[in-house]
């Protein structure tokens, strides 16, 4: 198959390089006590739906449409407050994570300009100055 055909699932190894994304993500996070607070105490679920979110996103498997419906991002992160430091310090923990998993290129552009583009849209809280 020509690498133009492949999907960013394909091109970075499929569902273990995403588990291990999400995984090096969650641990960052897990020590971050402002952005972990907006976690319930068992991360797996979440480690779960995001992982399946992902793969599917990035040319993978539908599971999570299947399992979870339409993703509708902003809405099942409406009822946490999320800022500019927490969706700055969320980027920054997937950027760190697509580094450390050693995301190549092309995926990792296309990765990285997705979160990017992600992240601030999930701002839904101003913090007064």
């Amino acid at each position: 198959m020509p690498q133009n055909d492949l999907t960013v699932y394909d091109m970075i190894g499929g569902e273990p390089t995403f588990k291990a994304l999400v995984d090096r993500f969650y641990s960052k996070v897990e020590q971050d006590e402002n952005l972990v607070a907006m976690f319930p105490d068992d991360l797996e679920l979440g480690k779960h739906w995001q992982k399946l979110f992902l793969m599917q996103y990035f040319g993978g498997p539908t599971e999570y449409a299947q399992e979870r419906g339409h993703p509708r991002l902003r809405m099942r992160h409406m009822p946490f407050t999320i800022d500019q430091n927490a969706a700055k310090s969320w980027l920054q923990y997937m950027l760190e994570a697509i580094d450390e998993v050693q995301i190549q290129e092309p995926a990792r552009s296309i990765m990285i300009e997705y979160f990017q583009r992600a992240a601030p849209f999930m701002v839904n809280s101003v913090k007064p100055e």
